[in-house]
């Protein structure tokens, strides 16, 4: 799948660099496959991105720093794509591709971006967010795979944590911020939800 797909914005040497970072013995959902499907979803929604390649890279990047122990992987992944892409990008596409990244962070598009800009950081931010409109089954899956990424999390705090998290999104006007994810995942994102924080505040939660 990744060899089909045209990246022009990144070397050789910097694509397989990403690849050995997603396909680490720590990734279980954050890995290279959460990076095929989000390519292959940008494919499918080409006509809407204006600026392809940068929605690609910052794909690419967005995940690259995953410590579950720090606070900030998604400006520390910026800064990695800043450095790599400095020699092959012009200053102000990088600057859109470290902002995009740097948005997956609250998964809210900046008021400061112009029009264009804000469009397909929407739409990069919608994509990521895929999974939690996808059907049960797969969602589930998901969401045991995170719960691996947080192992060393006990599990009290790990209730915590993620309710709050799974609150922070039911309590959106909407999770996806574009009118094509609103129709087509919007309701099934908020029942997965709903359920996921039923689940982990229900009696036998903490068993």
């Amino acid at each position: 799948m990744v060899e089909g797909l045209v990246m022009s914005l990144l070397s050789e040497e910097v694509r397989a660099r990403l690849v050995g970072i997603y396909t680490g013995p720590d990734r279980y959902y954050h890995d290279l496959r959460h990076i095929e499907a989000m390519l292959a979803q940008t494919e499918e929604h080409a006509g809407e991105i204006t600026d392809g390649w940068a929605v690609e890279a910052a794909i690419w990047f967005h995940d690259a720093v995953y410590d579950t122990r720090e606070p900030n992987n998604e400006a520390e992944s910026a800064k990695l794509a800043t450095q790599l892409l400095a020699d092959a990008v012009a200053k102000e596409r990088l600057e859109f591709i470290a902002a995009m990244i740097r948005a997956s962070a609250k998964h809210l598009v900046p008021d400061s971006m112009e029009v264009a800009a804000a469009r397909d950081c929407a739409l990069f931010l919608d994509i990521d967010l895929a999974i939690l409109g996808s059907p049960a089954e797969e969602f589930d899956v998901y969401e045991r795979a995170v719960r691996l990424e947080y192992g060393w999390v006990p599990e009290e705090a790990w209730i915590a944590g993620r309710s709050q998290v799974l609150r922070t999104f039911l309590s959106r006007p909407f999770i996806y911020a574009t009118p094509r994810f609103r129709k087509s995942r919007e309701t099934v994102a908020r029942s997965n939800l709903t359920r996921s924080l039923a689940n982990l505040q229900g009696p036998n939660a903490r068993s």
